[in-house]
Formats: structure tokens, sequence, C-alpha cells
């Protein structure tokens, strides 16, 4: 996944760029969702963790109103915009989302000058670990230190899931800006999506004997693409059939019947299902990991992936290889994890059966003539904060 980037080397790129040391470094973290898919914009529960991987910003005020961008990551010198352009839909390059933060900050009213900005980052793009909510995440954090806006993690997350929808837009729901604002490291992030309400519940693997594993598949995704958007339109539609503000209001035990309410609406059918249904296995996990039962909960994972494939229908052939080998090679439990139509899938599994999976998967896709997928451990980490 590449060495860790750490906050001296980006702020000394800062200075060959811009003529001077930055007022600080700052770092937020990409996210994995242990469980809970496409809930959030559907008023429910999810369940994410920190990844170690993060972008990390080195960054100046200006009082001129100019915003100076620069990724280490992606080909191109620094660009220049100026502050009072920015405007929803009129960038569709990489600078949309520290752009769009910016943007977002201005108008909801905060007194935000210009920047100088240089980003690095780690998180794999395209691998649904939300390398673009890290971007956004630490450029608010950022600002919101320099400028003293005062606002608090759950806020700065309001802030880039705007900027996300309305400044790139990109249809996604709270979780991921929230997780990368607001994890703790050894902690899974069990949020209602409706209130914010958040509780921090433990996930320490290794004190188990266990790992979870990212199995990056390659196959890019894109969020901002149709087919996101039409599931999140038939979710809405399904919730006004049924009389409800959000599909969160169908209790598990009332969803046969909510389902039978909807007659002959078959894709309106499965998309009800997977999310009152996702919604409940959110509530199990948590259950079971607060009775210390981690290992139990891998079937749900397992149960997981299965709606996603069949009910919501954005799984992939690569990620159902995924699944499908490393069950087959003893795994507890696996799923896609992620928006979907690519991206990564999970894998849960006994500390000492981790290689021997690993192998597993890769030589399958080997033999199906795929490339080798990237595979790495997710351990809980810490969410955005200051480096320096």
């Amino acid at each position: 996944m590449g060495a860790p980037v750490g906050a001296q080397q980006v702020a000394e790129r800062f200075a060959e760029l811009y003529g001077g040391r930055p007022d600080g470094v700052w770092a937020a973290p990409g996210r994995v969702n242990l469980i809970g898919e496409h809930t959030d914009y559907n008023d429910g529960f999810v369940m994410p963790f920190a990844l170690p991987h993060q972008a990390v910003a080195a960054v100046s005020r200006r009082e001129d109103g100019v915003l100076r961008l620069h990724s280490a990551d992606i080909g191109g010198g620094v660009a220049e915009l100026s502050l009072d352009a920015l405007a929803p839909g009129g960038d569709r390059e990489w600078t949309a989302y520290p752009a769009g933060v910016v943007w977002a900050l201005r108008e909801a009213g905060h007194a935000v000058t210009g920047a100088d900005v240089h980003l690095a980052s780690t998180v794999p793009t395209g691998a649904g670990l939300s390398s673009s909510a890290a971007v956004e995440v630490v450029t608010a954090l950022a600002l919101n230190d320099l400028f003293g806006l005062g606002l608090q993690p759950w806020k700065l997350a309001r802030l880039c899931q705007r900027a996300e929808n309305v400044y790139v837009g990109a249809p996604t729901g709270i979780m991921d800006q929230t997780a990368s604002a607001c994890c703790e490291q050894g902690h899974a992030l069990f949020l209602d999506t409706r209130d914010l309400s958040q509780r921090q519940i433990p996930f320490d693997l290794a004190a188990e004997g266990l790992r979870l594993l990212v199995v990056d598949t390659r196959v890019e995704h894109a969020h901002s693409g149709g087919e996101y958007g039409k599931r999140r339109a038939g979710c809405e539609r399904g919730a006004a059939l049924l009389g409800v503000d959000a599909l969160r209001d169908i209790p598990y035990a009332a969803l046969d019947a909510a389902l039978a309410r909807l007659g002959d609406e078959e894709e309106v059918v499965r998309l009800v299902r997977h999310v009152v249904t996702e919604d409940h296995r959110v509530e199990r996990t948590v259950d079971l990991l607060r009775s210390g039962e981690t290992r139990a909960i891998g079937p749900i994972l397992t149960e997981g992936h299965a709606s996603l494939r069949d009910d919501f229908r954005v799984s992939c052939p690569e990620l159902d290889l995924v699944v499908d080998t490393a069950l087959s090679a003893g795994a507890l439990g696996a799923r896609m994890t992620g928006g979907g139509f690519g991206g990564s899938a999970i894998v849960l599994t006994e500390a000492t059966d981790a290689d021997t999976l690993t192998k597993a998967i890769q030589e399958a896709f080997t033999s199906a003539a795929l490339p080798t997928p990237r595979v790495f451990e997710a351990v809980p980490s810490p969410g955005a904060r200051r480096l320096s």
C-alpha cells in the first residue's frame, strides 16, 4: 500500500512548492465499513472503522481569496483557484474535493479567506475505502484549526458531505466523512445516521487472535455514476410508497408486511428488503461485539454480502470470487464493503489462517486471468487529527 506518509515529509514538500513552512500538518484516514451498506442515506445504522491509511495535508492560511492546491499522488503542478469563483459542477478534477470543502464552509457563513495546500495520501483510490472523504476531512480539519472556526468533528463531516453531494455531485451519505472525522483507535463506530449519535464499540481483533483482511479487487468504482443514484432513488421511492420518511422507519419485524404492500414493484421490494435487513445486521453485530462474541459476527458479514449481491445488486464477479474463495478456504465470514460495483471485500479470519486465505484468493484470481488483488490487514485506527 506504500510507505506511511510522514508529517515532516509532507511539510518539506510544501516548502519546496510554496516557498515557506506550512502553518501545520493534519491527517485524516480512509475507512472500512464493517457492516451497514447503503443504509446511511436511508437514515439507518452503519459501523465503520478507520484505516491506518490516511490523507496528510500541509496547509497555510492565506488572506487574499486564493486557494492553491497540490497533490503528491496526481500528476500536474499547483492548481490556483479563486474562492469567489468556486461553484458546484465546475470542476471535474481531484481538486473538486478540497475546493468543495472550502465552498461548503463559506456557504455556511465561515470566513475562510484562502489557503495553500499540499496533499499526500496512502488511501487506495477507487477501492471503496473513502479516499475522497479522507481528502475532504483533512482539508476541513486544517481550515477549522487555521481559521478558528470551532466546529466539532461531526459538523465538519456534515459540511464535507455537502461538498461531495452538491459541489462534486456524488449522492453519498454521511458515513464516510463521519468515520474519517470521528473514529477512535481500537474501535468501530456505531453511527445512527438520522441523529448522528455515536457509540464507540471495542473492536480489538489482535487481542482475540483474529484478523480482518481487506481485498482490493482493483476494479474501480465511481460513486457519481448513475447506478448508485438509481439505488438511492429507488430507496426513496420505497419509503414514499410505504408512507415513511425513510426506510429506517420500517421495523425488521414488520418487513414481510411492508414488502407485501409493495405488490409487484419488484425492484423496490429488493431494495427495501436489503436496507431493512442490513440495519438489523448492524444491530446484531453491535450486540455480539459488546458481549465479546466477535467470531460470531462472521456469518452476519456473509449474509450481508448475499443481500448486496442478490437484492441490492451492487456486487461484481471479482467481489463474489473473493467472498466465495475465502469462505471455501475457511474464513469466518466475508463480504463486499463500500458502495459496490467494484472496490474491496473484507474477510474475517483466525490470525493463523490469514496467510493461507490470502494465497487462496490470489491464486483464484490468477486462475481466472484477473489482476492480482491487493490484500492487507485492516487495523482499527485513529480518526482525523493534527500531526504538527
